[in-house]
């Protein structure tokens, strides 16, 4: 399944007060790796920015004056994401957004969840970190993401963010996208503000003779109270076998 990560810009808070998108970013990956494909696209609203949406994007209603509004590129993103599972951070937000933005051109154009499956992780960030702040800067912040380039609130870097948190958040063994192709590499490499050494082999640490010799010890003693330590578990299968 594609992956897309997602992300708006608004004029206000709430699609019900009739704020409207005014920036639409969104990143696909490839075996959980940026593809090199993205879409964005800044819209002209056709409403006034309530008092601090302006100030968090940077957006201005003279720079939006000559952007296509959703009408004119609806049918471009809703076939870039077709078919792919979103990645959104509070989901509910943007979908909300989006799907107002549909419902005001007709109902044949549905909803976002007719075309893609949705994956929060402002969901996946809470049940992780259960009573934590779990803001996108807050999550760049505990689990390493670089958002210092972060001034202002934009879709299409915000997504970029996102992808990275996203992976971090949900990381496992059998499912980095370590495997990826030589030309997948190449996309990945050519996507915007991506940096090529995430590819580069990870650095091998050995262990110095004295940890060894730590080690050892600890082991020695686990034996003594318990017996056997976990490592042992394969001498201990041999040993009943034998």
């Amino acid at each position: 399944m594609r992956q897309i990560i997602l992300d708006t810009e608004t004029t206000g808070l709430a699609w019900q007060k009739g704020n409207r998108v005014v920036e639409i970013g969104c990143v696909e990956l490839f075996k959980r790796r940026p593809s090199g494909n993205h879409y964005h696209q800044y819209l002209k609203p056709d409403v006034d920015f309530e008092p601090g949406a302006q100030e968090v994007t940077g957006l201005t209603l003279d720079f939006l004056a000559d952007k296509p509004d959703f009408a004119q590129v609806a049918e471009a993103f809703l076939a870039f994401i077709d078919g792919a599972e979103l990645i959104i951070h509070n989901a509910a937000f943007d979908v909300g957004f989006l799907d107002n933005e549909l419902s005001r051109l007709g109902p044949q154009f549905g909803k976002i969840t007719d075309r893609c499956t949705v994956v929060d992780t402002l969901a996946l960030a809470r049940e992780r970190f259960p009573g934590q702040r779990n803001s996108l800067d807050a999550l760049c912040k505990r689990l390493g993401v670089d958002n210092a380039h972060r001034q202002l609130h934009g879709a299409l870097l915000d997504a970029q963010i996102l992808g990275e948190v996203y992976i971090a958040l949900t990381s496992g063994q059998d499912d980095l996208g370590f495997d990826m192709d030589e030309d997948g590499a190449k996309r990945v490499a050519t996507m915007q503000g991506f940096d090529p050494a995430k590819l580069l082999p990870r650095p091998r640490v050995q262990a110095t003779a004295s940890e060894l010799e730590a080690h050892a010890a600890r082991l020695e003693r686990l034996r003594k109270k318990a017996g056997h330590a976990i490592w042992d578990g394969s001498k201990i299968e041999e040993a009943a076998v034998a």
